[in-house]
């Protein structure tokens, strides 16, 4: 009883703080463990498609709310002409227009970092996450390498969930705006995949 108690006492303690987020929300896109289970036994029955999207990443790295931010910098990142070792985490939009009041559609989420001692190239891991239109609670992953001074740069789509399980494509780069102060990007994305549907 006594451990019900303070079980009790920690949750109502963290609601009140605002910290308890809820997970209790209704199934997007047919998710939850036996919808996936349908879907697999109904992928016989599926059909390929293929889906183009076009959107803008907005990488701020300054000002008072980056979207993306250092969380490692070795002391030989200062020496390297390529800031080899650097990796930020990112939560960037994605908009419909360059523009950053553009039309928000989804999230880049994910993990940069600079693995190139020759070249300025990026390993990019990192989830699209769609929050709006027909895609919204679908998610593409990328995984790739991304060498940023090139005017077009492929990277592999490797999976999704949502309308986008098993997918797979490439996703195209070419930045629109860099501030070489500032570090921030505007990046235009073109992006090819091929996924399932019934």
């Amino acid at each position: 009883m006594e451990k019900l108690c303070t079980i009790l006492i920690l949750l109502l303690s963290f609601s009140v703080s605002g910290l308890v987020v809820t997970t209790i929300a209704k199934p997007v896109n047919g998710e939850g463990p036996e919808a996936v289970e349908q879907w697999f036994k109904d992928f016989p029955n599926a059909k390929e498609k293929t889906t183009k999207l076009h959107f803008y990443f907005h990488d701020i790295v300054a000002g008072d709310n980056p979207s993306a931010i250092t969380v490692a910098k070795p002391n030989s990142t200062v020496v390297s002409p390529t800031n080899f070792g650097l990796v930020r985490v990112m939560d960037n939009q994605l908009t419909v227009g360059p523009e950053p009041d553009s039309k928000i559609i989804g999230r880049a989420q994910g993990i940069y970092a600079s693995a190139s001692m020759e070249e300025f190239g990026l390993l990019m891991t990192l989830n699209y996450v769609f929050t709006d239109g027909k895609y919204n609670g679908s998610t593409l992953t990328i995984v790739g390498h991304n060498p940023i001074l090139n005017e077009y740069r492929e990277m592999p789509i490797v999976g999704g969930s949502g309308v986008f399980r098993l997918a797979r494509g490439v996703a195209t780069a070419q930045t629109v705006w860099f501030n070489l102060t500032s570090q921030d990007a505007i990046v235009e994305y073109d992006v090819i995949v091929l996924h399932y549907g019934f």
